[in-house]
């Protein structure tokens, strides 16, 4: 064979190399242009504004990733992970809701961390002249408050006024709803005299003002953990956006919504 010859499927040769050489790079596992499909998130529905906004800036950067959304109660979303509803991670505004779901082996707690802290206000309709501070609430003919079985803020509204002696006297004016939001919607609709959310969601509305902070001595800390569940049918989006959650761009965002950094 000439030398002609041999040097041609040599040169032949290394480009059938390099090219699967490249192609090994661009498509292995885990590389960013396989990250593609859909990932359904379940959250605390006090996250809404923040995680949507942070679900079209991870998706500008990933667009071959669709982000959906279940919000709802931390204490009804940990029962449909549970009972086998579709998720790829879950983020919720109670520990306790949360490790009900590690202790079920639906989420490893090395793929979780305490992502993000909260606070608890009292707010009232604005202008209101009925409430003005925790002392007014006997006062109140309606306080809407979340269910505290499995809305998170409710329980922790509970455990304030539980602090402050108040909790038995005002259970006759209880009005309940299924996450912060709909307690929100019930004070910026002028249907009851006062409620109790997280600070981020009376931020997200210019029907309320804020009449004071729960003091920090009369509830468990607020903690929201994040974690990806283990039977993801899209394993490696989901670690992506898991990943993006604990990124400066995305942090900066939850700061921007009143969320405080652990």
């Amino acid at each position: 064979m000439s030398a002609a010859k041999v040097l041609g499927m040599l040169a032949v040769l290394m480009l059938f190399m390099t090219a699967c050489g490249n192609g090994g790079e661009a498509d292995g596992p885990g590389s960013e242009e396989t990250i593609e499909g859909t990932i359904t998130i379940s959250a605390a529905a006090s996250l809404t504004d923040a995680m949507n906004e942070i679900a079209e800036k991870f998706m500008e950067e990933y667009p071959e990733v669709q982000v959906d959304y279940n919000f709802g109660g931390s204490g009804a979303l940990s029962q449909q992970i549970i009972k086998g509803a579709p998720a790829d991670l879950f983020l919720s505004a109670s520990e306790e809701h949360f490790k009900t779901v590690i202790d079920e082996g639906y989420i490893d707690a090395e793929n979780s961390t305490e992502l993000l802290r909260n606070e608890l206000v009292l707010i009232a309709p604005e202008d209101n002249g009925t409430v003005t501070s925790f002392d007014d609430l006997s006062e109140a003919e309606q306080i809407a408050m979340g269910t505290a079985g499995s809305v998170p803020a409710g329980a922790y509204g509970a455990e304030v006024l539980d602090s402050m002696g108040m909790l038995e006297d005002l259970k006759g004016a209880f009005v309940y709803a299924e996450d912060v939001r709909g307690v929100l919607t019930y004070v910026e609709t002028g249907n009851v005299d006062a409620g109790l959310v997280y600070r981020t969601d009376a931020k997200t509305s210019d029907k309320v003002e804020i009449i004071e902070t729960a003091p920090e001595d009369t509830h468990a800390p607020i903690i929201y953990p994040a974690g990806m569940i283990n039977e993801s049918q899209n394993p490696d989006a989901a670690e992506k956006f898991y990943d993006y959650l604990q990124s400066e761009e995305a942090l900066e965002v939850f700061k921007d919504y009143g969320f405080v950094i652990e």
